[in-house]
């Protein structure tokens, strides 16, 4: 399984509605398509969601650094020498989802040449897994509409609340109405982006001590260490960390420093290798991890809860796989689905991609 050739193929599908958050908004899925081809048949595929105001990535860097650089660093090798290739990988800073991207078809090529779903060949867990929506920035009179819209056609009952305006009381405000509308059984837990200051978010957090919050995410910028430590020590709720804990080495500084309490993990940014060993560190220190989103299509989607659903850990929580019903399209052959909260994996052997030619065809930006 020698690897002759990788495509990094840019594509464009809109949003219906754009979702708004502390540290930016996303109006159009500017994602890469990878795919990773072998000289005896399998073909894996994996996508790149670009998030520059995160990580730094645009859909031009992720195509430049793969074309450029990845592609004639790791064509030759076999897809079993996965080590190898991140070896490679390695050698240039940054860049995690167009690492990620290709990690994960890498797997996605295992999984089709041992006749198994790459959920199984990483631990095999679950079929499915419980969903959780994000809400963004909106009127609270719009979010709850929302949330009510996809709890009644989807059976969502798990929400993460995106908070961290200025004023916070937009956002205290919202989430007491999501609270009121959605009653004592929804799953509510609020994710700042790095939005507020300590001091902000400790008065937000106590004046909504009532609502019964499971999480709270991200409330402060990374830099703010000290602000970070004495905010999370004094939190009755658990601190995820996300844009903080990019890596295994960042999830040990968080949660050693006192500055997080629980990890989220994005197969978009560590694909399943790396993703692994942060769940596996996670494990041994006793922390909750949960799946969450980088505002994924289907494809990412269909990663995400191909991981998730393959460990017992990762999959005791709702993972984030909803975002995808705000695109207008997407590139899938056969659209997933939300049932009953909840998502299924896709049978057959590797990931399940089956891509639309017509579709891609159509939103590609390279042609």
């Amino acid at each position: 399984m020698k690897i002759v050739k990788v495509e990094a193929i840019p594509f464009s599908i809109p949003y219906r509605k754009p979702l708004k958050f502390a540290s930016g908004e996303v109006r159009t899925a500017d994602h890469v398509l990878v795919r990773v081809h072998t000289d005896d048949g399998p073909t894996g595929v994996a996508e790149a969601p670009p998030r520059p105001y995160t990580y730094g990535e645009t859909q031009e860097s992720i195509v430049a650094v793969i074309d450029k650089i990845f592609a004639p660093q790791i064509t030759g090798l076999s897809a079993l020498e996965r080590e190898a290739v991140h070896e490679r990988l390695d050698r240039t800073v940054g860049n995690p989802t167009a690492k990620a991207a290709l990690d994960m078809a890498l797997w996605d090529i295992l999984g089709q040449a041992a006749g198994m779903p790459v959920s199984g060949l990483l631990g095999g867990y679950t079929k499915r897994m419980r969903v959780s929506h994000m809400v963004g920035f909106a009127p609270a009179e719009r979010m709850v509409a929302e949330a009510e819209r996809v709890r009644d056609t989807h059976g969502i009952t798990t929400f993460k609340v995106k908070v961290g305006r200025r004023p916070y009381t937009d956002d205290v405000e919202a989430c007491r109405a999501l609270r009121d509308a959605l009653g004592p059984q929804a799953e509510l837990y609020i994710d700042g982006n790095r939005g507020w200051t300590a001091s902000e978010a400790a008065r937000a957090l106590r004046e909504m001590a009532d609502l019964g919050l499971t999480f709270a995410e991200e409330l402060c910028p990374a830099d703010d260490v000290l602000g970070r430590r004495w905010l999370v020590a004094q939190s009755p709720i658990p601190f995820i960390a996300d844009e903080s804990a990019t890596r295994a080495a960042e999830v040990t500084r968080e949660l050693l420093g006192g500055s997080a309490t629980a990890i989220s993990i994005k197969t978009a940014r560590t694909g399943f290798t790396a993703s692994q060993r942060v769940l596996h560190q996670c494990e041994g220190l006793g922390v909750e991890v949960l799946m969450g989103n980088q505002i994924d299509g289907q494809i990412g989607t269909l990663c995400s809860v191909a991981f998730g659903a393959a460990h017992r850990s990762s999959a005791q929580r709702a993972g984030e796989l909803s975002n995808f019903l705000d695109m207008s399209d997407d590139l899938l052959t056969e659209p997933l689905s939300i049932t009953d909260g909840t998502l299924r994996l896709r049978e057959g052997a590797g990931l399940g991609i089956d891509i639309d030619p017509d579709k891609l065809a159509r939103y590609r930006q390279d042609i």
